[in-house]
This record gives C-alpha cells, structure tokens and sequence, in this order.
C-alpha cells in the first residue's frame, strides 16, 4: 500500500485560533485506489497537530488494509482465479507459511544470522536462540524431518518464551492481510482446510504435473458430508472464501493452557459430541453433530500453542505427537482427520527435569526439537528488557526519573547471579561480565572471549540466578518508598538488597552470595561509571586548564627530546624538564616506561603536522593523550569536589563551576538535578576515601 498523493485541502471550522482542514488522501492497494478523508487541526500558529493526524492517517490505513483483499466463490472459480496466480503459496504447508512470514520480516547479514523485525523490539540477549527457532522453520519449510518434530522452548521463568510465541503469533495475523500471506479455504469448514482438498487422488498427479505442487491431506468429515448432502459430489460447486489467522477469531491459531490434571479432558483439543445436534441429526457420528470447538481444530493451518506442555496427562502428548508426526488426529466414530498445524510448546527447567527422570517418556523427547532460551548474559540488553517492562507500566512508574546507572546496575546483578559459579576469583566473574557485554578486558585475548561466550567450561550458565521480574519488582518498591519522583542507583541497590533479604524462597546461602554481587556492581561498574561522568563533565569545567596541561606537556616532551634546558614560567630559571609530571600524565593511560619514548615521538610528530596544515594541535588531535589529560587534571582537581559537601562554603567561582557541573550531568548525560548531586556527593566520598 502507498500514498499516492493528497487531492484536495479544504478548510471546514475556523473558531478561537484553531482551524479545522478536511483532506482527501489517495491510496493504492494492489490494484485498488482508494480515497480517505481526513481531518488536521491548525493551532493559532498555523502548526499541524502532527502526530495527531499522523495516528489518525495510519488507523485509517490499518483500516484500510485489513478489510482489503477479501475473496469467495466456488472452487471452480478458484481453480480458474486464484490457483494459476500463485500455486505454491495456495499449496503452502503451516511451517512452510511461518517461514514465509519469518522471511518477509527479517533480513539475513553476512554471517548467516536473521535480524528480524518481528523480535528485535521486545526480545533482547537471546539471539542465539531466535537463530535456532528461525533454523527450525527454514529446515521445517524445506521438507526435511524437522517438520515432523514438535517444537519444545525450554528455558527458565520470565527468559522469553512465550513473548517469542506471542509474536510469531502477532506476525501472522499481519501477514495473512497481505498479499504475499493471503490464505483459502474451504467456506464453513471447522478447521480451515485447504480447498486443494478437494481434488480427488486419482488426478493429484495431474494437478502436480500442470502446476508443479503436491497436495497432502484428506477432506474432513464435515466437509464431505456437507459435499454429499448439499452439492451432491460437485466438488467444484463446493464454496471457498480467503480467511485470515485471527487468535480471537479462534482462526489458524489455537492456545492450550494446563489446568487441574484430575479434570482435565481430549475434549479441550479434539471435541465431543454436541448432544443438543444429536437430536437434530439423529446419529453422534453425524460430523455435523460434534463440537468442532477443540484447539487443534482452530490451530489448523497455522500453530498451536501449549502453555506449560509437561503439566499435561501423557495422553495429550501422545495425541500433540501424533499429529505433530502423521498430520493426523483420531477421534471417536470419524475415521483420520487431517491436520496440517506447528504445534509450538514451551516449559520451564523444573518441570523439563521431573520429565526426563522418567524412562517411559524417552520416545516422547526423541519426537521433540527442543530449543534452550536462556536468560541474556549481556547486561546491555538485559537493561533494555527493564527499559521496556519500565516503558509499559502504569505513568506513576514511567514517571519517575533513573539516573543513567540505575538499569545498567541492576543488569549487572542479574547477570553475575546468572554465571555459573567456578573457582575463579571476583575479579575473574567480572570480566565475565564484562566479556559477554563485548567490552575490551586487559589481559584477555580473543581465544578466551571465544571460551567465555562458547560456554566450554559452563554449558548452564543463564538457565537460574535472577528473573527480570525480580528486579522489576524491587525497581517498583523502590519508587513505591520513594517520596521523591527521582532513583538513584544507590537507591535502586539497597532496594535489591532488601528484595533478596526478605525473599523467603531464597536460601541463607544465595542470599549471602547475591548481597556480595550487589557489592561487586558497585565496586566493580556503578564506582567506574560515576566517576567517568563526573571526571568529564568536571573536564569540561576547567577545558582552559586542560588545553594549558597540553601545552605543557608538549613543551616538556620536546625539550626531553632535544636535550635541552626549558624556561621555568614563574621563576624564569632554566631547569630540565619535568620527568615526573610526563610520566604522572602518561601513567593515566598505562603507557610503559619502555614505551614512553615512543609514545612522546608519536606526539610530537603529530604535533608538527598539525603546524604544518596550519591546524592548532588540541585535546581532540590524540585520543589518548586527551584521555590522559583528563584523568591528570581530574586528579588535580579533587579538592575542588570535595568542596560540594565541605562544611565550609565555597566562594563564587568554585560555586560557580560546581553549579556548572551539575547542570552538564543534567543535560549531557541523563541526570536531573537530584540524582547530579548525589552523584557529585557520591564521588566526592570515595575521593576521600582513597
């Protein structure tokens, strides 16, 4: 669909400074034009309210699209309209159709891996674990045995699966309103079959020689009485409608969810006898006297979903593998009823683990894929997933302000609570950490990276520690207790550690263990963090000062080495150069003693060259000198923070330069003004504490 142009433009109510505009929009649709009209206020500036009529502009295209597209007629009709346009979609199988889906919303980089629309707005860390589902369906659709395997998600409480099923589900409603996705069956039919159904098996082979498809599959007993009754065997009389998948609609897509095991019946999935019909028709094996209202029957031609599939009696999944294997699905007085469904199931770790203590169920995991969706190891996206649970809270949560470490802190925890204990020392478990989350660690080389995130040593890692749900929770406490509409990470740290200690699930043991993890991510990432933002908006404060270090430097660096005496600036002596300052500023950034000649070279070369092209060399002409100046000069300028919580008051231009720090962490780097001084409060305490 695209927007041909805008026709007309005519205004309508001019009243109190608004004005109203009526507009007309074109749009084609395939072949089809349409006209939309629509409505944009102007306010007394003669500004379009923009997103109100941006929102009201996509409703109408939403609209527009998902009642566009409809089709009924016979299925000569069909054979005649439908079928010579795109057979092999019309012969599509349900994996061959998911992966279509997946296709239309993904594009494929240069190692193979899927970047899909579809998951990358609300599943984060678990890529490799969308990659095997996203094989799964590729293998499925190309015909091999994986199709006939049921698709088993295993993983540990609130790690993804059932958001991933929720929005492969979601994917394909949308996907049947397209073209690409248009689906046919026959009209009335309880389980949506196939209108290929019902060419007879004696000219199948024709059908596959003149349009090259095969058709798989049996007319349901419905239909064939509906055949006999109404349209006495004319098959090409028999009526065909396009359909769309619809949850709601109960249409190519089914959900089961386990209940009491004492009471839980077949007729969930596959229906019963509809007594108050028997009467009508006179006989229970009449198809048109069941209830056609079990789950495989709606999930027919597209996916049924079992919710907590191990919590169900044997029975159920012996059926589910059944179907999943053969297609098919036995119920009493019908012979085979065909069903071309993706049985999509998912569980959790505990109840994985009962069912493989049982020998008995070994044939049962021999028919399954399963798939491990673990929690993320990568704090960066474990903080987005906080991001998104924050985003879709209530606006009392959405509200509240975070400082910058407040997500990113809480990640870390997760994660460290999530790796799977060895006899490494702390520092070890946080380059971990910090591995997963690709970030340079000193003395760690590619082939250990590669150890590290292969999970040689630790295949379990992100199977247990914390659930998202956990932080979440104790965020929300947090702000509950909270009588200000500001977090601070400290803030958000002791609210963690009154979560584990008042958790009664949690054993004395790991409670012990997670409060040093939430010691480690303040020493470890949330110290570091702070510091760096204060280091640089500080530098910004005092940027004559640095530039004034730089040239010292180079003054020093050059007269080093020319061998020459330099003019000392307050007492005008010649005196050698300051060997201790040049190494107290290139200590910064852990250039060797053996190194430093080099480095100095280094310097002074690109220091000419910028005289040379007429450019003045400034922190900006060396990243790494610019990084050591800063960390000097910060250095240099503890007194100044200390000041912020002194007794004593400061003069105006320490005030001065102390309010401008602040309102730098404020517009610069996510602080408001209340978490800003407690940063600045913050740092100025571990200064003094070093």
């Amino acid at each position: 669909m695209r927007v041909i142009g805008e026709l007309a433009c005519t205004p309508i109510l001019k009243k109190a400074g608004i004005e109203r505009w009526k507009y007309t929009v074109a749009y084609q649709h395939g072949g089809n034009v349409s006209m939309i009209d629509d409505e944009q206020e102007l306010d007394s500036s003669g500004q379009h309210r923009s997103e109100q009529a941006s929102f009201l502009e996509s409703l109408s295209l939403f609209t527009l699209q998902h009642r566009a597209g409809h089709w009924s007629g016979t299925f000569g009709q069909f054979l005649e309209d439908v079928l010579p346009r795109a057979p092999h979609e019309v012969a599509r199988t349900s994996h061959q159709y998911i992966w279509d889906m997946i296709r239309a919303t993904c594009t494929e980089d240069g190692q193979g891996h899927f970047r899909c629309s579809l998951f990358e707005d609300d599943l984060f860390g678990i890529d490799d674990a969308i990659d095997r589902v996203v094989d799964y369906f590729r293998a499925a659709a190309a015909g091999s045995e994986v199709g006939r395997r049921l698709l088993l998600l295993l993983g540990p409480p609130s790690g993804g699966k059932s958001t991933l099923v929720i929005l492969l589900k979601r994917g394909l409603e949308e996907y049947s309103h397209t073209q690409e996705g248009a689906l046919y069956a026959i009209a009335g039919c309880p389980v949506h079959e196939s209108p290929l159904h019902l060419v007879p098996h004696t000219m199948r082979a024709s059908c596959r020689n003149t349009y090259g498809i095969d058709i798989a599959g049996e007319i349901c007993p419905h239909c064939r009485a509906r055949l006999e009754d109404q349209y006495a065997g004319d098959f090409l009389q028999m009526p065909v409608e396009r359909f769309f998948v619809s949850e709601s609609g109960r249409s190519a897509i089914g959900t089961y969810a386990p209940h009491d095991p004492t009471t839980a019946d077949l007729a969930d999935l596959v229906g019963s006898v509809d007594l108050s019909k028997v009467a009508q028709y006179g006989d229970e094996g009449d198809p048109r006297a069941w209830s056609w209202s079990g789950a495989v029957y709606a999930a027919s031609r597209g996916v049924l979903e079992m919710i907590e599939i191990l919590k169900v009696k044997r029975e159920f999944l012996y059926l589910l593998l059944t179907l999943t294997q053969e297609k098919n699905v036995k119920v009493s007085r019908f012979p085979l009823i065909y069903l071309d469904e993706t049985i999509l199931a998912h569980t959790n770790l505990a109840e994985f683990r009962k069912f493989l203590q049982e020998s008995e169920n070994e044939a049962l995991l021999d028919r399954m894929v399963i798939i491990q969706v673990p929690y993320t190891l990568n704090y960066r996206e474990e903080a987005r997933i906080y991001r998104k649970l924050i985003s879709s809270a209530a606006p009392a949560f959405r509200d509240v302000h975070l400082d910058p470490h407040v997500l990113h802190a809480a990640a870390v925890f997760a994660i460290l609570s999530r790796i799977q204990d060895t006899d490494d020392k702390d520092v070890e478990l946080i380059k971990k950490v910090r591995i997963h989350a690709d970030e340079e660690v000193d003395g760690v080389n590619r082939q250990d990276v590669r150890r590290v995130k292969e999970k040689d040593k630790a295949p379990d890692e992100g199977l247990a520690g914390v659930s998202p749900r956990f932080v979440i929770n104790a965020l929300s406490n947090a702000i509950i207790q909270s009588n200000r509409k500001s977090l601070s990470t400290m803030d958000v740290l002791l609210a963690l550690k009154d979560g584990i200690e008042s958790d009664a699930r949690i054993d004395p043991k790991k409670k012990r263990k997670w409060v040093d993890y939430l010691v480690l991510t303040r020493k470890d990432f949330y110290n570091r963090w702070v510091k760096e933002d204060v280091h640089k908006a500080l530098f910004v404060s005092f940027e004559q000062e640095a530039q004034d270090l730089l040239n010292k430097y180079l003054d020093e660096v050059e007269a080093m080495l020319d061998n020459r005496q330099i003019k000392d600036p307050i007492t005008n002596e010649e005196r050698r150069p300051d060997e201790r300052f040049l190494r107290a500023v290139e200590e910064k950034i852990h250039i060797s003693e053996s190194g430093k000649q080099s480095f100095r070279q280094e310097v002074v070369r690109k220091a000419m060259g910028a005289y040379k092209r007429g450019v003045k060399f400034s922190l900006e002409s060396h990243l790494q000198l610019n990084d050591a100046v800063q960390q000097y000069l910060f250095e240099q300028r503890r007194d100044v923070l200390r000041l912020v919580s002194s007794a004593k008051r400061p003069d105006d231009e320490i005030r001065t330069k102390i309010s401008a720090v602040e309102k730098r962490l404020v517009d610069e780097y996510g602080y408001d003004s209340h978490s800003a001084r407690e940063a600045l409060n913050y740092v100025t305490t571990l200064l003094a504490q070093e």
